[in-house]
């Protein structure tokens, strides 16, 4: 008699545990396909990292660091003066190529002296070969009535010639003197190379104060005051904070369903329980690939190719519609979820313009 409602029991738990191992199994089904779905439908990813603008700081000249005006991870504004190279040497330069611009103004008061000078030379060059024309043009049908010789004659038209001559060489002498003088269109050329050298070197003395480009945070600053800082050599790095984007890479397959104006929701690790809004701004066109490469203008293609082929991943730009009260940093880690259906602005040739003002 006890075996009978043992052997019942014993058939409910095994039809109670299959009914909830066929619920369990069509739950994660469900969730499987409402997952792939919600993944497809709105494109997700947590290999996302936040950006921002970095600006090198290098000096335009060279030179030893006299004054440094900042420290690491200071926040600076822009147009503030971070550091001066020294300026004596190039203000040395500057001063002698002012005392230069004050000398060719001399010479060019000289030159064109010269030129008047030239001009009268030409004007009595000119009038001694008009007397000498004259007095040949005078002698000439005299020689037919015999009241002059031969001699007269050819005495006079050789004066005439090289009067001639004299003139000629005045007019070369007076246009080598206008020439020298270096006016041109109502311009002084050789006061304008000196102009332009001086302008040179006070701008070299202008760069010896070396100022923010951007506001920001200045990052690896690893120099002190007395460094030699070299023209074009970066010294350190300013973040610039006045725009935050998100750096979101997707896989290949899902790029087809991401466009410019879309908006995204942005989770970061540094602001917990924030939801961020961004705009999508563009699609990333290219990555590196390392198989395909050239080497000595050579494609370099491997002699092997994997069975499993991965998704490539492709950089998503989303630019940060607002900046919650949290502490951003550039390289910090996020999750992106797109919206397609809610869109802002109107993506030209494949990038979206401006989308939202600055944060």
């Amino acid at each position: 008699m006890p075996t009978e409602p043992s052997t019942a029991g014993l058939k409910r738990r095994k039809l109670f545990a299959a009914s909830v191992s066929i619920l369990a199994w069509c739950g994660a089904a469900a969730t499987c396909v409402f997952t792939a779905l919600e993944l497809v439908n709105y494109p997700r990813t947590s290999d996302a990292f936040i950006r921002a603008n970095t600006v090198g700081v290098a000096a335009h000249v060279s030179g030893n660091i006299v004054e440094l005006n900042i420290r690491d991870n200071q926040r600076v504004s822009a147009g503030d003066l971070l550091f001066i190279v020294d300026p004596r040497p190039y203000e040395a330069s500057a001063d002698r190529l002012e005392a230069k611009l004050a000398l060719t103004d001399l010479e060019v008061e000289a030159l064109r002296q010269a030129v008047v000078s030239a001009e009268a030379m030409l004007n009595e060059a000119q009038a001694e070969e008009e007397y000498a024309s004259a007095h040949f043009a005078r002698l000439t049908p005299l020689l037919a009535q015999k009241f002059v010789t031969p001699d007269e004659v050819q005495k006079a038209q050789s004066v005439a010639e090289a009067a001639k001559g004299r003139v000629l060489a005045a007019e070369a002498d007076l246009i080598r003197a206008q020439r020298l003088v270096g006016d041109e269109a109502g311009l002084n050329v050789r006061r304008l190379e000196v102009e332009a050298s001086l302008a040179d070197a006070k701008l070299h003395v202008d760069y010896c104060y070396v100022r923010a480009p951007v506001s920001g945070y200045v990052s690896n600053l690893n120099i002190a005051r007395g460094e030699y800082a070299n023209q074009g050599a970066q010294l350190f790095t300013i973040v610039d904070d006045s725009r935050w984007y998100v750096l979101a890479n997707y896989r290949e397959t899902l790029l087809h369903r991401i466009e410019p104006g879309m908006v995204a929701e942005i989770w970061l690790l540094a602001c917990p329980g924030q939801t961020i809004r961004g705009v999508v701004q563009g699609v990333g066109k290219a990555i590196y690939q390392p198989v395909g490469a050239s080497v000595d203008a050579l494609p370099d293609v491997p002699p092997s190719l994997d069975w499993v082929r991965l998704a490539q991943r492709f950089p998503v730009r989303i630019i940060l519609e607002e900046r919650p009260d949290c502490s951003f940093h550039s390289g910090g880690t996020a999750t992106v979820r797109i919206l397609p259906d809610d869109r802002v602005g109107t993506p030209q040739s494949g990038i979206l313009e401006e989308p939202i003002a600055s944060n």
